[in-house]
């Protein structure tokens, strides 16, 4: 029955005189899907990593491999496994919206790009693929900024003090105004900006590379996970004192600091516990968890739209 429904859907494409690839609109769902789907994997995989790594980025604890375990070993026997996820809610509510964005519009821009510098589809140059990128990133950042500032509150807080994402939206409108939902923006872009861009230009170039050395257009998912560590791991490392800034500007009204400008933010850090051990703390653990997370999120991406695609073109989906 199921091929016979398949078969007749082929047909129906035919008659239509449709073709076999999804539309432009088909397209572009597919890519927020398979984003959203992506984000959602790669955050939940890593989000004790993660919110380990934000605790010691707004503190003045010196950070250690040895500590960050501990920590994550003392919150995991006092409050249970489960607390080792606190916030990963508000993770979810951004992330899902962030990496959908995100990897739609990375999408976009390559076609808009490739058309304006004619190379449309073919691979784009190194310039034009890091913009790509660098747009992407800033386009989901801008338009997702309000939840980072909510998972990063809810990751250094206990539960009486916010309870679910909507407490802290409402606790930091009525007591720190609405404008401190974007504390740490300009951080924010000034950072995504070589991230995202750094990011996708090296996943895209070491698939091109891959291409052009074994002759197979796609990668196994071994080799996508590869490319993706690699990508996130270069990625992060360019733009991480950028990431400690914001969150210590997101974080300032719980923490009692007075973080209110990017560059007042660096000088106190520096003054008081030094570049290597200010601006680059917790580091080493984006290093672990980092690769990991762009690893699992560029290779869920790839093989889900994928998947989608050769849906498409068997005819389960109608255009």
């Amino acid at each position: 029955m199921g091929s016979y429904l398949k078969t007749s859907a082929v047909r129906c494409f035919r008659c239509c005189g449709l073709q076999s690839s999804p539309s432009p609109l088909w397209t572009a769902l597919d890519s927020l899907l398979c984003g959203a789907f992506a984000g959602a994997v790669a955050k939940t995989v890593i989000a004790p990593l993660d919110r380990t790594k934000i605790i010691f980025q707004v503190s003045s604890k010196r950070f250690s491999a040895k500590e960050a375990f501990r920590l994550i070993y003392c919150t995991y026997m006092k409050h249970g496994l489960l607390s080792l996820w606190r916030g990963n809610s508000a993770t979810m509510v951004r992330v899902m919206p962030y990496a959908a964005i995100q990897f739609c519009s990375h999408e976009q821009y390559k076609k808009l790009l490739g058309s304006y510098f004619g190379y449309q589809g073919k691979a784009l140059p190194p310039f034009p693929r890091f913009l790509a990128g660098s747009l992407a990133g800033t386009t989901a950042a801008m338009l997702t900024y309000p939840l980072d500032m909510v998972r990063a509150r809810m990751a250094v807080t206990a539960r009486e003090m916010y309870s679910n994402i909507m407490h802290v939206f409402v606790r930091i409108s009525q007591e720190e105004g609405v404008k401190t939902l974007y504390r740490g923006f300009t951080p924010t872009i000034l950072g995504v900006i070589p991230y995202a861009g750094i990011t996708f230009f090296t996943y895209e170039t070491l698939k091109k590379l891959h291409t052009e050395k074994t002759k197979r257009s796609q990668p196994y998912p071994h080799e996508r996970l590869a490319f993706g560590a690699c990508a996130g791991l270069i990625g992060q490392s360019a733009s991480y004192p950028l990431d400690v800034v914001r969150r210590r500007m997101q974080t300032a009204g719980v923490t009692g600091s007075s973080y209110g400008t990017i560059l007042g933010t660096m000088r106190e850090i520096i003054t008081q516990e030094g570049v290597v051990r200010g601006l680059y703390k917790g580091l080493s653990m984006n290093w672990l968890k980092g690769p990991v997370a762009v690893g699992i999120s560029f290779t869920t991406f790839d093989i889900t739209h994928s998947l989608l695609l050769k849906l498409h073109q068997m005819g389960y989906f109608t255009h």
